[in-house]
């Protein structure tokens, strides 16, 4: 790859960085304008998805001929522990997830930066994806990315997509376009509820007073009006009106359910989960489920996760034998005894190791627990076929003899 001997250009890039300016997605000049960046619900999910993407670890995996196994060594530690510098996976990886889903407009790039000396990766530097633009090719795989004034063709960085452009799939579009009558219906709703709760629109009483007096004509008179025949009373004593000049009404505010503000705040809430891929609970629409949270991990999550391995094992590795591979298990809503009863199952297939299930559980590993058992009598693996059960009439009998004869033991 190019890469490798980019180090002259990176130095400029790098350069050049420290003198871009940091914008957010959405900067306008219109008086009132809510970017997308700041606007709570849309935070909420981002975060959300964010924040269980980058919780997931990230395995280097190398085919083999029994299976899949995982690989520790040198890269997979700089990729899933300290993928750049001063920055570690969760954070790298969150930056990254908000970069495709809000800040870089379903977009995502990293720099390879690589040690001069050994030719190993040094560090994979995002991208301010405010400051990045793209030059198309003729066709609809060739492309440059502008980033700083400093060009870079694709082989020279890790480019992560969400919604590929419908004429260059090669990179993402995000939700800005589709959200933005949603963002503005929420932000004007909430704007109106603040407006309601202010208490201006929801007098508790209302004074009917003569109409052809003449103080009702000014201000001042209104407010003499109340201070001479309200105000001037103590609190907890009654008021003393004249039943021919003033009648009193007590009345019963509008709430936001009469003016129906919460119905179209919580369709729009729904409408906004649904176009990001979460469940609307997260904006307070609904209580907690746990099968729609697993399906959500399932779906929304380890699509973007899918979407992160694969590129990182097209752009970062050489063998064709290796893959990187995102795991979501520990994502999952489980309760104690689910654990346990799945460990249980597996311990007692030998399907898993007894330190393997207390691991699941948080607890420590225990030397006397490694070994693997079989169901029935949680008898050794190694000694299945002593069961007494499993030997023929004449195998039985001649241990019974060696039994009787002060021999081994039987099972």
């Amino acid at each position: 790859m190019a890469f490798w001997n980019r180090k002259k250009v990176q130095s400029r890039s790098e350069n050049k960085t420290k003198q871009l300016v940091q914008i957010a997605i959405g900067d306008v000049a219109t008086p009132g304008y809510i970017r997308l960046s700041d606007h709570p619900d849309v935070i909420t999910i981002v975060d959300r998805i964010a924040d269980l993407v980058s919780n997931m670890t990230i395995h280097l995996v190398e085919k083999t001929e029994k299976g899949d196994k995982r690989i520790v060594n040198e890269l997979s530690r700089k990729v899933d522990i300290e993928p750049c510098k001063n920055m570690t996976r969760k954070t790298w990886l969150y930056k990254i997830v908000r970069d495709l889903l809000l800040d870089g407009d379903g977009n995502s790039i990293l720099h390879i930066s690589v040690d001069g000396n050994t030719g190993l990766i040094e560090n994979l530097i995002p991208f301010q994806m405010q400051n990045v633009s793209y030059e198309d090719g003729d066709n609809l795989i060739d492309y440059t990315i502008d980033y700083g004034g400093i060009k870079y063709s694709p082989d020279e960085v890790v480019h992560f997509v969400l919604n590929p452009h419908p004429l260059y799939p090669y990179r993402g579009i995000g939700y800005r376009i589709a959200l933005r009558d949603l963002v503005k219906n929420l932000s004007q709703a909430n704007k109106t509820k603040n407006n309601f709760m202010s208490g201006k629109y929801m007098p508790s009483l209302i004074l009917a007073v003569d109409a052809l007096n003449e103080e009702l004509s000014s201000k001042e008179g209104r407010e003499e009006i109340l201070k001479k025949y309200i105000d001037e009373t103590e609190g907890g004593k009654p008021w003393v009106i004249p039943a021919d000049l003033i009648n009193l009404h007590q009345v019963k505010p509008l709430s936001l359910k009469d003016i129906a503000i919460v119905e179209g705040m919580e369709i729009d809430k729904k409408s906004l989960a649904g176009l990001l891929g979460a469940p609307a609970f997260f904006l307070g629409v609904g209580s907690f489920n746990k099968d729609e949270f697993n399906n959500f991990i399932n779906t929304r999550i380890m699509s973007i996760g899918q979407r992160i391995a694969q590129t990182l094992t097209r752009d970062i590795l050489f063998s064709p034998n290796w893959y990187f591979r995102l795991n979501p298990r520990s994502l999952y809503a489980y309760d104690l005894s689910e654990l346990v009863n799945a460990g249980k199952e597996l311990v007692d297939r030998t399907a898993m190791r007894r330190n393997e299930w207390r691991d699941w559980v948080g607890l420590d590993p225990d030397e006397e627990m490694e070994e693997l058992i079989i169901l029935e009598n949680y008898i050794p693996a190694d000694k299945i076929g002593n069961q007494s059960k499993l030997l023929s009439d004449e195998e039985r009998m001649a241990l019974a003899l060696k039994i009787l004869k002060g021999g081994e033991k039987g099972e």
